[in-house]
């Protein structure tokens, strides 16, 4: 199965960061943001990433036609220099396609865009800006026996952010988003979408909003469900929250490091 990473962003929010480059590349530990969010989805075993890619977007091509240079070891011969020897190699098994889906697109959009990448198959999906320790495996499985055209991850935060109402019997979306919720115990998207090929017909164009417009139609249709997830997550839409994704990192403490050494 495919990974598709909305990267496209201009992350407005985290103006410090993203005056350089794109908000997926703002670094974590010394690695990107990106990097951590494919690193999860790796660990289950899923290394085929379709990035869609907007603002800045050849910032994050280089990185990944340089990959190796940023992480290994390497001898280069300057009188030969079609020779470069690649010592202790660090790469990950990973297949990427970088596609450039406008810098203007929408979240639903970009999504459209790469369909002729999918080859008619299930896909995963999720944003490029926020980490958690989501069980892939599990998300996976839950789709699949829904039998519905999207599932999103959904989780309890701060109420902040606008809410998602499910029906307690199984989990379908009823209406996708409370503007104001009371409390803080609404369930909120967080991405990690698994998603059926023809979710894609609820997308109209290239200024269509995913969260706007292609999930509050897939809800009215109840072809979409929750898969609730109670661990961590975190997004970074502010230099506070990239320091405290930082912070967790150097004390050894994220908990979104699914994965080994």
């Amino acid at each position: 199965m495919k990974v598709v990473i909305l990267a496209g962003g201009f992350g407005t929010r985290l103006s410090e960061e993203t005056e350089v480059r794109p908000k997926p590349m703002v670094e974590i530990g010394g690695m990107p943001i990106l990097w951590h969010i494919m690193k999860t989805y790796s660990r289950y075993g899923f290394n085929e990433f379709i990035i869609c890619l907007g603002y800045k977007g050849y910032y994050i091509k280089e990185y990944f036609a340089n990959y190796l240079l940023h992480h290994c070891d390497i001898t280069i011969d300057l009188n030969d220099r079609s020779k470069m020897e690649i010592h202790h190699n660090k790469s990950e098994p990973w297949k990427i396609s970088l596609i450039d889906t406008g810098a203007n697109t929408q979240t639903g959009g970009r999504i459209k865009r790469i369909r002729e990448y999918l080859n008619n198959e299930t896909f995963f999906m999720t944003y490029g800006d926020g980490v958690a320790d989501v069980n892939i495996a599990e998300l996976l499985k839950f789709h699949k026996a829904q039998k519905k055209l999207a599932t999103v991850t959904a989780v309890q935060p701060s109420g902040r952010f606008g809410a998602l109402e499910t029906s307690n019997k199984d989990s379908v979306v009823v209406s996708q988003f409370v503007e104001k919720p009371k409390g803080d115990n609404a369930w909120i998207n967080a991405g990690f979408f698994v998603l059926e090929p023809s979710a894609l017909d609820f997308v109209s164009g290239d200024h269509s909003s995913w969260e706007e417009e292609s999930m509050p139609r897939l809800a009215q249709k109840k072809e979409m469900v929750v898969f609730k997830h109670s661990g961590f997550w975190k997004p970074m839409d502010t230099l506070r929250e990239k320091r405290e994704l930082e912070d967790l990192w150097k004390r050894g403490n994220a908990p979104w490091k699914v994965w080994g050494e």
